[in-house]
């Protein structure tokens, strides 16, 4: 007989754009680095680790939050939750 299902930790990928007229990488490295964000490597730039599953709702929180962080910075940003 099987115990209950263990859901793995979810993981937020952000891919990010820079604009040659927008804030240093190093600026925008630094913010997000500070909210919780470690830099990677491959097909994204940071990774954030919820450390547990993650409803819809935190995700979206997540985001807004990001966007927050970042408004005036002129980079675009691509989230991928898994």
């Amino acid at each position: 007989m099987r115990g209950p299902a263990v859901r793995p930790a979810m993981e937020s990928y952000l891919r990010v754009t820079f604009h040659s007229e927008g804030a240093k990488p190093s600026e925008v490295a630094d913010r997000l680095v500070g909210f919780g964000f470690q830099p990677t490597h491959g097909n994204y730039d940071f990774v954030y680790d919820w450390k547990s599953p993650a409803g819809t709702e935190q995700i979206l929180d997540l985001a807004n939050e990001i966007t927050r962080l970042l408004r005036g910075y002129r980079v675009l940003l691509e989230i991928e939750t898994v």
